[in-house]
């Protein structure tokens, strides 16, 4: 449960925040709620692209027993950056661009540990969807190691939009599926590079999936199906690093 410092109750302090330039997770609202202070903070939101999650009411008073009124805001603890803006600096850097797309991974530990691996991989940036993944709170800092501070979060409305962008900007895009024929180390790593990785129960979408210019699976030998995620993407970042320095 996130801390009460990371959390604001009520439209009228949310609207307050918001236009102070605080950084918004996202939002949640009850269902059915209709007052003219909400239709304001609802353009707020449409306005800053803020996640916006309607529930009912149990799950607002399960976070706090304070009065609420039908809103609660997640306050970020990073400022999100653009995609859009990081490629092209990278490529003014002579860098070969290095990016992580996760797709649907929702525990904070796991986005903290892939975090602190691409950092140390000499990673860029992580792209997540704006909806349906892990806040990015202080234990996903603290798991991180501190990396959350260095390494850019984007955070995309429209996760298919941003693969077609990292593709146009001349990304080679890498899909890690049990799906997949090809083994890991096939993976052409010494160009410009984005690798999405899927959640442990579902894996990465086939919207996402059908976007990929390459699909790759890491063996699994024993008796469970599955790695961790973030044990996973440190396999396919490592191979990144070994591939760009042989």
């Amino acid at each position: 449960m996130a801390k009460k410092s990371d959390v604001i109750y009520g439209s009228r302090a949310i609207i307050e925040a918001i236009k102070s330039g605080k950084e918004i997770d996202k939002v949640l609202v009850r269902k059915g709620l209709r007052n003219p202070l909400f239709f304001e903070l609802q353009k707020l939101l449409r306005d800053y692209k803020v996640p916006t999650q309607f529930v009912p009411i149990e799950k607002l008073n399960r976070i706090t027993s304070k009065n609420h009124q039908g809103t609660i805001a997640f306050v970020s603890v990073v400022t999100y950056q653009e995609i859009e803006d990081i490629i092209p600096f990278l490529y003014e850097e002579g860098k070969t661009p290095l990016i992580m797309i996760l797709d649907s991974v929702t525990d904070v530990r796991n986005m903290g540990a892939i975090v602190r691996t691409l950092e140390c991989a000499g990673g860029h940036a992580i792209v997540v969807p704006a909806k349906g993944t892990a806040q990015i709170n202080a234990d996903a800092i603290k798991t991180s190691a501190g990396a959350l501070n260095i390494i850019p979060v984007c955070r995309a409305e429209n996760l298919k939009g941003t693969i077609d962008f990292l593709k146009e900007s001349g990304l080679h895009i890498v899909a890690a599926t049990e799906k997949a024929e090809q083994n890991y180390t096939s993976m052409q790593a010494n160009q410009p590079l984005a690798i999405i990785m899927g959640s442990e129960e579902r894996g990465v979408s086939n919207e996402y999936l059908k976007r990929s210019d390459a699909q790759v699976q890491i063996p699994i030998l024993g008796e469970i199906d599955s790695l961790n995620v973030s044990v996973a993407a440190a396999v396919m970042l490592y191979e990144v690093v070994r591939q760009r320095r042989s």
